[in-house]
């Protein structure tokens, strides 16, 4: 709601009284509050979803991968290994961060900070959280294509191997075909890693992002 429509609202509400900057600062109070609440039970969530998430890397990394490697007797390389421990840990550490961070600005806030202190260290907390976030985000992303990639190359190279295949007598038309599916499934899975990560990062905490600063810029506009 617009520093505007809380003025259209409240005279809605009485008429014949003004809403001075004391009651508009009580009313930005308490929808900083809700947001602020809001915030903390989807931190919760969080870490729900991050159980979740390192339960599905556990399965895949100790039961899929390793059945998939010994099916096709591939072997992953050791910095291929390296990259895939680094973007997991990096999302987990970023939002331990992000929690931690969190928590802490809040409580000092409770006890020292007024209410634009309050609203500007909890918007550069979560300013520094989407970025980590999507740090981790692209590094995941970037490591899930490289794994695809080195999979969809160490099989292409076995089968010529093992199949005696000439480079010269490779059908060149039914390998482009190959390659083009491969890419496209690979644009699809992670595309649609991307966007459901963002689009979760969006509904837990950018929303509210974006309403904490659209809060502190009615409160600056109210103390102007």
């Amino acid at each position: 709601m617009e520093l505007t429509d809380l003025k259209k609202t409240w005279g809605k509400l009485s008429s014949n009284r003004e809403l001075d900057e004391e009651q508009l600062k009580a009313m930005l109070s308490k929808r900083t509050k809700n947001l602020i609440e809001r915030v903390e039970q989807n931190i919760k969530i969080g870490f729900i979803i991050l159980f979740a998430f390192f339960v599905l890397i556990a399965f895949d990394e100790f039961l899929i991968t390793p059945l998939i490697l010994d099916t096709e007797n591939l072997t992953a390389p050791n910095w291929l290994l390296f990259l895939g421990i680094f973007s997991k840990t990096l999302i987990f550490t970023t939002f331990i961060y992000f929690a931690i961070k969190y928590y802490w600005v809040k409580r000092s806030c409770d006890m020292t900070c007024d209410l634009k202190d309050t609203l500007t260290k909890i918007i550069d907390t979560l300013k520094l959280y989407q970025r980590l976030f999507y740090l981790a985000l692209i590094s995941v992303t970037f490591t899930m294509t490289l794994g695809f990639i080195t999979g969809l190359f160490q099989e292409s190279a076995m089968e010529l191997k093992s199949n005696r295949v000439p480079f010269s007598e490779i059908q060149f038309d039914q390998l482009f075909l190959q390659i083009i599916v491969s890419l496209v499934f690979l644009a699809v899975a992670v595309g649609g890693v991307f966007i459901f990560l963002h689009w979760g990062f969006r509904r837990l905490y950018g929303n509210y992002y974006h309403k904490l600063k659209q809060t502190l810029k009615e409160l600056n506009e109210i103390d102007d």
